[in-house]
């Protein structure tokens, strides 16, 4: 049998237990060019809370009763493809379920070998996987790092957010870390080695960003909004640069974001002080995946970075967990661990 953690109900606000459903289904028979994979590692990440609502957006919502979205690391079980053999190990959009039947080539979930003598396989939905690519890719074409610049980074514990600081570091740039509590700072500061590290939590946040900001800030890897966004906005410099990866502060709004009243103000800074802000996708620079992995794996072989992992066991725990997700709870690249 096949378990599945199905979209229950959609979620008004944050998500809630009862908008899961775990079921079991029967594996179906394979037909020629078919693979099936036993789910090893899922990835939980923080768009799929998109993917619950029905709004629109760059991609479509999962149906009521559909699997939830989502990577996962998988083992071959059975092959009816040539090229695909009994044991190897794949990484591909499989969803949260124990198992999956794929053709290995839709466009939307194509399935890409992992090599498990590189790294940990887990390290492929996270430092050598989706968000790692988000990490490079942003950073390095929007945010276009030069040596002596101050790079400030939220959710910098974060797998999207901790790889961002520390090819920051790489490309000589000062690099002040934000998140959430004081474990999370610490990791920053003793782990990560970033310049200045800071709690978003503290009251005096916003004068303690200003203070570790001195000459302004030229770049800003934005992973949250809210009111970490409103303390950095004040101390862009003229012609910095801002990729726009997520806004988790607002995931879970219903209705319109706050601050219309303030778009005039805004919209002037960013046209006197030339601001650069850019949406982006990982999937923009699909063309760039294989330097993203040359890279990073070279980084992590010679020591030059580090990465950090949030393992939970069990299929049945993917709700729980995601929910905590979205509220910071997690500390490091959050996936469950399906099966041995």
């Amino acid at each position: 049998m096949n378990r599945q953690i199905i979209l229950a109900s959609r979620p008004s606000g944050e998500p809630k237990p009862e908008n899961f459903r775990l079921v079991e289904t029967a594996i179906p028979e394979l037909n020629d060019g078919q693979v099936l994979l036993q789910t090893l590692f899922l990835s939980l990440d923080p768009y799929m809370r998109g993917r619950m609502s029905a709004s629109k957006s760059y991609a479509q919502p999962v149906e009521i009763g559909g699997v939830m979205e989502g990577g996962a690391v998988s083992r071959v079980v059975l092959s009816r493809r040539p090229g695909f053999e009994v044991g190897d190990i794949v990484q591909g959009r499989t969803g949260w379920q124990s198992h999956a039947v794929s053709d290995g080539t839709a466009t939307s979930a194509p399935l890409q070998r992992v090599d498990p003598t590189i790294a940990p396989i887990s390290t492929a939905l996270g430092v050598l996987g989706m968000p790692g690519m988000t990490a490079y890719t942003g950073l390095l074409n929007i945010g276009q790092p030069k040596a002596g610049e101050t790079l400030v980074v939220a959710a910098a514990s974060g797998p999207v957010g901790s790889l961002v600081a520390q090819i920051g570091r790489l490309k000589g740039c000062r690099v002040v870390g934000i998140a959430g509590g004081a474990d999370k700072v610490r990791y920053l500061r003793e782990e990560l080695g970033v310049d200045v590290a800071l709690d978003h939590k503290a009251p005096d946040f916003a004068a303690q960003l200003a203070a570790a900001c001195p000459k302004g800030i030229d770049i800003y890897f934005e992973n949250v909004g809210g009111h970490v966004w409103e303390a950095v906005f004040p101390l862009l410099n003229d012609f910095a640069r801002v990729p726009v990866c997520g806004l988790i502060a607002h995931y879970n709004d219903e209705g319109a974001l706050p601050g219309p009243d303030r778009l005039p103000m805004t919209m002037r800074a960013v046209l006197s002080r030339r601001l650069t802000l850019r949406g982006f996708i990982v999937s923009d620079f699909a063309a760039q995946a294989a330097d993203f992995r040359r890279d990073v794996a070279a980084w992590l072989h010679a020591g030059k970075i580090k990465y950090k992992e949030d393992i939970v066991h069990g299929l049945e725990k993917a709700p729980e967990a995601f929910i905590g997700l979205l509220k910071g709870q997690n500390f490091g690249k959050l996936v469950v661990k399906v099966a041995d």
